[in-house]
């Protein structure tokens, strides 16, 4: 398969019905509508509107592609390694810039209706108010996410919100997961460096050589999902991010020494929050990377991509205490990678989603589920796929139509597809 343009492809999409812009139609009570039916004020948490969603064959594979939002400001789901959903798989959380602020909604997946859940004030930098960080309570319906230096709780059947914690002053803070027994929250803060050089992570990652740098102070923080208390489960200097928690074992953590995956001492390292022992796992030499690291889904194993020591991309996985290692390096792009085991993995590399299959030995080349083609100018237009709890679809985010928006697609048999443009 021939390489397309991105204005090709924008072309294409046209042709298939996948731009231009549908408003979202209101849902008003009768206490929130004048007699034009038009909205009175600002809408506000509890505020509903109804689908906004339209399906389009995607023009190089065939596969039908459901646009979730569509919006005039940019909206995207969670980090890849954060789920969104609750209500039994139900219902999708995402983030959306309305009404000139970025506040948490909820869509039920059925009917495609939407719900605004918080009504926030903006935030300034360098911590800016978003949702990527944000995470679900496994074993109750209860979103976890940052409002400045607020740790937020909110209970998603009373839509009632708590402040679990507050930060003072002179912090940013990371990646937040919750435990697998869903009774503690856990986050990354390090020290704030924008007072000494400009900070902007999430638009062309502003600063993130000089943090790199500082070896800012860093702590791994545990909170009480009810509130009870918080302690202190790791800290050293150097800049810490991406904080997974296993999806099974309550103690079993990940973390990063975030910064340009080749000048790092050492990205992926493991951490049991009962005993405070952290280790290092999949060690690089020379020119060797790797990163992006997540959990499967039986909580023990890790899958990550990087390159070898050749240069050559590759993707990995591993077992948390660094036993059952294995690699497979192909030519070809990556980007961030996700799955629920080593059968099938889903990547965003180049301007497609892509499928690995696993052969028993090795990796196939990757197939094509459609185009994402986003710019990936900000994080908001990081695809970031990540696969649905019951295994039947992809969720993803593009700026594919002009503003940042969410996509489903359905996972369909990798050999009816078409290879990935690079093979």
């Amino acid at each position: 398969m021939s390489m397309i343009s991105r204005r090709s492809f924008v072309r294409a999409s046209v042709a298939a019905g996948l731009t231009g812009f549908v408003g979202a139609t209101p849902v008003f009570g009768a206490a929130q509508t004048g007699s034009s039916g038009l909205n009175v004020g600002r809408p506000g948490v509890g505020n509903r509107t109804a689908a906004e969603r339209k399906r389009y064959k995607d023009p190089f594979t065939g596969v039908e592609v459901t646009q979730l939002t569509d919006y005039k400001g940019h909206s995207h789901h969670f980090y890849f390694t954060n789920p969104g959903w609750y209500d039994g798989g139900r219902s999708l959380l995402f983030s959306s810039d309305r009404d000139n602020r970025t506040n948490l909604f909820g869509m039920d997946l059925a009917s495609g209706e939407i719900e605004q859940l918080t009504d926030l004030e903006p935030v300034p930098l360098p911590r800016k108010l978003h949702f990527f960080s944000a995470c679900t309570n496994p074993t109750r319906d209860e979103v976890y996410f940052w409002h400045d230096l607020s740790l937020m709780a909110l209970d998603l059947e009373t839509r009632k919100t708590r402040c679990l914690h507050q930060l003072p002053k002179g912090w940013c803070v990371s990646m937040t997961n919750c435990s697998a027994d869903g009774r503690h929250v856990y986050f990354g803060i390090w020290e704030d460096q924008s007072d000494k050089f400009a900070v902007d992570l999430h638009r062309g990652y502003v600063g993130m050589k000089e943090t790199f740098a500082a070896n800012p102070l860093s702590r791994i923080l545990q909170v009480d999902s009810e509130g009870d208390g918080i302690q202190t489960v790791h800290e050293e200097r150097r800049w810490i991010g991406h904080v997974n928690t296993s999806p099974t074992e309550r103690n079993l953590l990940t973390f990063c020494h975030e910064g340009p995956w080749n000048l790092v001492d050492h990205r992926i390292w493991g951490l049991d929050a009962d005993t405070g022992r952290v280790w290092k796992i999949r060690p690089t030499e020379g020119r060797e990377v790797v990163g992006h690291e997540y959990w499967y889904a039986d909580g023990v194993r890790i899958g990550y991509h990087g390159r070898d020591a050749e240069g050559t991309p590759m993707i990995g996985r591993i077992r948390f205490d660094g036993t059952d290692s294995h690699e497979t390096s192909f030519p070809g792009r990556t980007g961030h990678t996700f799955s629920k085991d080593e059968k099938l993995i889903v990547g965003d590399g180049g301007d497609v989603i892509r499928l690995w299959q696993y052969d028993g030995k090795q990796y196939a080349k990757p197939r094509a589920l459609c185009r994402h083609g986003s710019s990936m100018h900000i994080q908001q237009a990081h695809p970031h796929p990540r696969i649905s709890p019951d295994g039947k679809y992809i969720v993803f985010s593009s700026d594919l139509a002009g503003y940042c928006n969410v996509y489903k697609v359905a996972l369909v048999d990798p050999d009816g597809l078409p290879l990935a443009d690079d093979n």
